[in-house]
């Protein structure tokens, strides 16, 4: 099966909680894999920042899409850790991951999140890193 940018919006359109947060496969494939998604007033926190949760799904997905460009379709999240840089406050949310090392049954990445205002700025709030699992039948 070949790993294309359509194959992974057809995934991401396959998962019904990416759906209702109208997140966007933006880039895919040589190892790493970009997610967006507009920020919207139901995804913010009292403060009115985008959610932790918000950023943290945007970390664990896009580390499993960069793994699976390089262990296959077919692979599961292992484990992320997160850090928080700055609040998230802005238009857009980019989660951007990419393959630090991979074997055949583990892939270790890390991901860039970071926010887009009005103007197109582009501002890091937080970093992740994960292992992502390759899944055997």
């Amino acid at each position: 099966m070949e790993l294309t940018l359509e194959l992974a919006e057809k995934v991401l359109a396959s998962q019904p909680f990416s759906v209702l947060l109208g997140t966007r496969v933006t880039a895919f494939g040589d190892g790493g894999a970009t997610l967006e998604l507009d920020i919207r007033d139901d995804l913010r926190q009292q403060n009115g920042y985008l959610h932790g949760g918000v950023l943290g799904y945007a970390a664990d997905n896009a580390i499993t899409f960069a793994g699976g460009t390089a262990l296959g379709p077919t692979v599961l999240t292992g484990g992320f850790t997160i850090n928080y840089l700055r609040p998230a406050a802005g238009v857009v949310l980019r989660a951007v991951a990419t393959v630090v090392q991979a074997s055949k049954r583990q892939a270790t990445c890390t991901c860039e999140l970071s926010v887009l205002d009005e103007d197109g700025v582009t501002t890091l709030c937080a970093i992740a890193q994960g292992t992502v699992i390759a899944v055997r039948g």
